[in-house]
């Protein structure tokens, strides 16, 4: 514990902020109590990797989260570390220890009976009209809500029912954009996005599509907004952000028939790994289905 007392004055010279020595000082104690009950453990210079690895094993079994296993290594390394090259140790016992993988949490998406309901919400209204637009292009094309809220108008080209989308690193993709989503589109255009104009005297720029209540160009958190008013009318337990629109839009194609590669490039994705998420939601819902609907399942 002297050591220990040692390690954490050395982290606070370091410039630790009190959080991470709180935390480190508590991982560190709960290390060092689970070694005592090793009889062949007399001192620091005992503990081999083996030893590490059995604590981590038993954290595991005790049910901690990977982030909060990862905290503990990021912990136990740097202390070892530090003992290393102080001299308390001749080898690190840590060097070997990696961090957990972060868990895969799969996304949130909506079905397609509440994406309906959903998308019937908002009013015939000018921030109504706004609202729906906005939430049809979310679904009906699967963007990013950077890239729905860095679009131009001359990025729509209606007459083909088309748009062009800058995705991650700057990149150009084209995307179709659907009959529900051209028809709120026209409507946003000739009945709401004047009006939000007229009140735009502090923005001189005229090219955003999706306009704020000020004129300017809607932000990332202004979308954020959008949804969540909606998500509050129909007080859904579930999670729902504006991405969720992005992975309903993927895993409905997947479970209407689009193959995976169709769906990696709508979606913009460089590897297909990213894509492959949504075969698992879509293979989970099948699960789902065939358990509450089969007679033998």
């Amino acid at each position: 514990m002297d050591l220990l007392l040692d390690f954490t004055m050395y982290l606070e010279e370091k410039g630790a902020s009190k959080n991470t020595l709180e935390a480190y000082t508590r991982d560190l104690a709960q290390l060092f109590r689970y070694l005592e009950i090793e009889p062949s453990l007399k001192n620091i210079s005992d503990i081999r990797y083996s030893s590490l690895r059995s604590y981590l094993g038993y954290l595991h079994k005790e049910g901690l989260k990977r982030a909060s296993i990862g905290r503990k290594v990021a912990a136990i390394r740097l202390f070892f570390t530090w003992a290393t090259n102080r001299g308390y140790l001749s080898e690190n016992p840590a060097k070997l220890l990696k961090t957990p993988k972060k868990e895969k949490k799969l996304p949130s998406f909506l079905t397609e009976v509440e994406i309906k309901s959903f998308l019937q919400l908002p009013d015939d209204g000018v921030l109504g009209l706004r609202d729906k637009a906005i939430l049809e292009f979310l679904y009906g094309s699967g963007l990013r809500v950077s890239e729905l809220v860095g679009l131009n108008l001359e990025d729509i080209d209606a007459s083909i029912g088309i748009i062009k989308v800058r995705g991650k690193g700057n990149k150009e993709r084209i995307v179709p954009l659907g009959s529900y989503a051209l028809e709120a589109y026209g409507k946003y255009l000739e009945s709401s996005r004047s009006h939000i104009m007229a009140k735009a005297h502090k923005c001189t720029e005229t090219k955003a599509v999706f306009l704020n209540r000020f004129g300017c160009r809607i932000s990332t958190r202004g979308v954020q907004l959008v949804v969540d008013k909606y998500v509050k009318k129909m007080a859904y337990r579930k999670n729902v952000s504006p991405h969720s629109f992005r992975h309903s839009f993927a895993t409905h194609l997947l479970d209407n028939g689009a193959d995976l590669r169709t769906v990696q490039e709508l979606l913009g994705h460089e590897s297909i790994a990213a894509t492959q998420v949504y075969t698992h939601l879509s293979q989970e819902r099948l699960k789902r289905t065939y358990q509450k609907s089969h007679p033998r399942a």
